[in-house]
């Protein structure tokens, strides 16, 4: 497990003109008055109604979350709603946070209603398939297709963008605490370990030959810090790799669980202000704890902040283009409302 600090993102340089966007197109800056924050689908606005206003949050502390309890027809009507771009057999969706992609049979899953989605955007017979999506605790763009033989060349591309180290996909995240870099790679082996009936993912460090074989994989993460306030971090998030809560994980490495992470924040301590990894083998998902002046700036009483989502949102998507030497296609999501208004509260603007 290290940390090598970094002064060129690797990807920026292959993919050209869609990468330096991300130094050059995504400014940040403070903004304790507009609420705008300036990340959309193309062709899909905001709502000029969902601006937010800071103070007391009320009865509905975090606005955007998807209700409990939804009927299947319910949640395929808030899926075709959140759909922020169609082109040809591709279809793309900006999903909520807490919603699962896969589940045991029975649960209410995106690909247990993809059959009803299908039908609902006049699809026919061509049932969607998922090609990429975020995490249940994520929110943001699922990327999914009607044609087997696009979602097999999209695949690919994936694929091969990984073994490359060209970076795909970025997320935005929110950390409870500022990484000591502004910018640079997390490097970590991480294995899935079933921990008090839950599987969670654990650092191993200095993986053997073995360890390998047995499941325990290498991992890498860019990270960039874009705005600080607080004591807290906007923080983009490329992975190289794809392992189950990897940006999570490497976040927690840093010392800088991202907000509202209830699984993995407990394993960073904190004595007399110093924070300190804890053993990730001997310490028990519980929810995350804020220190009081984050509680005042986020308007939150901590019963609120127990239940304060995970603010991990996949924004943007890079797709290959009709030829090989095309420039990438790029797919952008709107952050939930609850991410802006936090964002908000902490003084904090991506444009």
């Amino acid at each position: 497990m290290r940390t090598v600090l970094t002064r060129e993102m690797d990807g920026r340089r292959v993919l050209g003109p869609i990468w330096s966007g991300w130094r050059r197109g995504l400014g940040v800056s403070t903004a304790p008055e507009d609420a705008d924050f300036g990340i959309e689908a193309r062709h899909h606005r905001q709502p000029r109604g969902s601006r937010l206003r800071s103070g007391p949050l009320g009865d509905q502390p975090f606005p955007g979350l998807l209700p409990k309890n939804l009927s299947r027809e319910e949640l395929v009507d808030a899926l075709r709603a959140a759909v922020v771009d169609r082109k040809g057999p591709l279809v793309t969706l900006n999903k909520p946070q807490g919603l699962p992609v896969t589940g045991k049979s029975g649960e209410l899953t995106l690909l247990s209603v993809l059959p009803e989605l299908s039908q609902s955007l006049g699809l026919g017979e061509q049932e969607l398939q998922v090609v990429r999506a975020s995490g249940k605790e994520s929110s943001g763009l699922v990327l999914l297709s009607s044609c087997p033989q696009t979602a097999s060349r999209l695949q690919k591309f994936f694929t091969h963008s990984q073994r490359a180290q060209r970076p795909t996909a970025t997320y935005c995240a929110v950390t409870n605490g500022i990484p000591t870099a502004s910018e640079g790679k997390i490097q970590a082996a991480l294995k899935l370990e079933h921990i008090d009936g839950v599987n969670l993912t654990v650092p191993v460090k200095a993986p053997s030959r073995k360890d390998i074989l047995e499941g325990v994989k290498k991992t890498l993460s860019h990270f960039r810090v874009i705005a600080t306030g607080s004591g807290c971090a906007l923080v983009q998030l490329q992975p190289l790799t794809v392992f189950s809560s990897q940006l999570q994980v490497h976040m927690v490495l840093q010392l800088c669980p991202v907000l509202g992470d209830h699984t993995y924040s407990a394993r960073v301590g904190t004595v007399l202000g110093q924070r300190f990894l804890l053993p990730a083998e001997s310490t028990k998902p519980q929810r995350q704890v804020l220190d009081e002046a984050l509680l005042r700036r986020l308007h939150l009483t901590p019963s609120q902040a127990a239940q304060l989502p995970l603010h991990l949102h996949l924004h943007r998507l890079l797709l290959p283009g009709t030829r090989a030497r095309d420039t990438p296609i790029e797919l952008l999501a709107p952050l939930p409302p609850y991410f802006s208004r936090t964002l908000q509260c902490l003084g904090l603007r991506l444009q």
